[in-house]
Parts: structure tokens; C-alpha cells; sequence
């Protein structure tokens, strides 16, 4: 959970970021009992008996939209919601079972914070982003899957984007950071971008390299 007085303790000096998972992700951890390959038990639920899923699915969307306000209320500056496993589902599954209670959570967010801004991030999203962008989240995080050029494209420029380089690539050269660093960037065109890896960082991952990273980053001027 986010403390009270995070904002206090940063004293303004660092940006304060919030996260929540989304209703189908948790909805999976619950079903599933953790992790899974296949996720056959939450999608034979799914598929046997919808209704049950649809109202399991509504007490998370009613219980993240609670507590992404009281993030913002207690000092997080933007909020990231994380839907690590809609990716599983199909298309047409995802606007039945996922989207839906996106856009739920941030209409109604908006509504009390129109400020705040959300960002959504789903792994393996390349099949989905035209309809990740239909939540009305503010930034949509890309994984290194995508290309950044080609995820722009599709998201349009009304959309601000967040990634995508590869967390392994910092297991490379400064030289070869630096290098992937510009594509990125260059790719994403100028404005409504936020560099970041596509992932979470590896274990292992040369602390120096993470340092470089953020040194390049730093530099950009465009």
C-alpha cells in the first residue's frame, strides 16, 4: 500500500507513483491460485459461467477505482494499472472480460481526479493496443515486443506512450544502451513519450548499466 505521507517523505524531490492491478489480472491470481501457462481455470469460468466472472470482475474494478483515488489523495502523482494477463484472452474476449472494466475504473477515476494521470500496461500487447487505447487511460506502456514506431502508429498522437526498450539490452555496451536509448526515442517522435524498459529489470542487471541508462535519458534534448 502507498503510506499516508509518501509526498512528505520524498519532499517533492521524486515523482510519487501509484499501482493497481486491473480486474481481470487479479481476478486470474484469484482463480488460478498464482501465476499460470495456460489459464484454463479462469478462462473455463469464463466461458461456463460468465456471470460469475462479470460480478467477481465488478468488485475489483469497484475496489481499484477506491484505491487509486485514495493514492491520489495521499500524494501519487500518476497511477499505473497493471492487466499482466488480459493478454491472454482473445480479441473479443478482452472486450467482454477486460475492457470493460478499464474503462469503468477510469472514467470513474476521472471523474472525482480529471488530473491524475493513469497508465495501463498489459505484456504481450501487440494484438491489443487499438483497444487499449479505448480505456481513455492518458499513457499506454509498450513492451519491448512492440516497435515503438509502429506502436505509435497504431495508438495515434493523441496518446502519450511509455517504453519500450528491452530490459536485457541493458546487459549490453554502454555503446549498445546508448544506441537502442535514441531509437527509442527517435521512433516515438517528439512529445507525449516516457522512456522506460519494456519490463521490470532483470536479475543480474549491471548496476552501472541502470546508472548509464538514466544518465542518457537525462541528456536528451529534442
Amino acid at each position: 500500500t502507498l503510506p499516508v505521507s509518501s509526498f512528505c517523505q520524498v519532499d517533492n524531490k521524486a515523482a510519487v507513483l501509484g499501482f493497481v492491478g486491473a480486474p481481470f489480472t487479479l481476478a486470474s491470481y484469484v482463480v488460478e491460485g498464482g501465476s499460470s501457462k495456460n489459464f484454463t481455470k479462469i478462462k473455463k469460468l469464463a466461458f461456463s459461467q460468465p456471470k460469475v466472472l462479470h460480478s467477481l470482475l465488478q468488485k475489483f474494478a469497484t475496489s481499484m477505482t477506491k484505491y487509486i483515488r485514495y493514492q491520489a489523495d495521499n500524494g501519487a502523482q500518476a497511477v499505473q494499472i497493471f492487466d499482466s494477463w488480459a493478454t491472454e484472452l482473445s480479441p473479443v474476449d478482452f472486450e467482454e472480460f477486460s475492457l470493460p472494466y478499464l474503462k469503468q475504473i477510469v472514467d470513474a477515476v476521472k471523474q472525482t481526479h480529471p488530473d491524475l494521470p493513469l497508465i495501463l500496461y498489459a505484456s504481450g500487447s501487440g494484438g491489443l493496443l487499438e483497444r487499449l487505447a479505448l480505456t481513455g487511460v492518458d499513457v499506454v506502456s509498450l513492451d519491448w515486443t512492440v516497435d515503438m514506431a509502429e506502436g505509435r502508429r497504431r495508438l495515434g498522437h493523441d496518446i502519450a506512450v511509455q517504453g519500450n526498450v528491452d530490459p536485457g539490452v541493458l546487459f549490453g555496451s554502454k555503446d549498445f544502451i546508448t544506441n537502442r536509448i535514441h531509437d527509442t526515442v527517435t521512433k516515438a517522435g517528439k512529445g507525449k513519450h516516457i522512456l522506460n524498459l519494456g519490463h521490470g529489470i532483470k536479475v543480474g542487471t549491471p548496476e552501472e548499466n541502470v546508472a548509464h541508462f538514466f544518465e542518457v535519458a537525462k541528456a536528451i534534448r529534442y
